[in-house]
């Protein structure tokens, strides 16, 4: 079962970062769907897709594929005790700063806004002030090892 609670450069719910696809599968069970993306370096970028729970999963490496970024826009997902979807970008920006995330950009385009908070390697997508996902991760070295900065 999917516990939708946002955790910034942890996880979502009782699943973590760095965990592998096999991990993943025996909680969430087989994806609906998968993608391997191409990328411009040599990692390897596998996303399964939960279409009915409103989640994908984002896997990342080349000697081990370990899991580096979820998306959600599922409406139950809540950070840091509050359901995420129901925010403004103005409260979203005072959450994430009444928890220590301070590195805010702003990007707008075509009607949309992106808010990215670097420190915490998360995006809000947002179509005027409706919230359309949560994008947020963590950096994956080739070996499927976190890199902390």
């Amino acid at each position: 079962m999917i516990e939708y609670i946002i955790k910034p450069l942890q996880g979502c719910g009782n699943i973590m970062f760095g965990q592998t696809i096999q991990e993943l599968t025996s909680i969430l069970g087989e994806a609906e769907e998968i993608d391997h993306l191409d990328t411009d370096d040599d990692m390897t970028t596998v996303v399964l897709h939960y279409w009915e729970d409103g989640l994908s999963v984002f896997f990342e490496g080349t000697a081990k594929n370990v899991i580096s970024c979820f998306e959600t826009d599922h409406p139950d997902s809540t950070l840091f005790g509050k359901k995420v979807f129901e925010l403004k970008k103005d409260e979203i920006i005072s959450l994430m700063q009444e928890n220590g995330y301070k590195e805010l950009e702003v990007e707008e385009e075509e009607g949309e806004t992106r808010l990215t908070f670097e420190d915490g390697l998360i995006d809000f997508f947002y179509d005027e002030e409706e919230l359309l996902a949560v994008n947020w991760g963590v950096i994956i070295d080739e070996d499927g090892e976190i890199i902390n900065d």
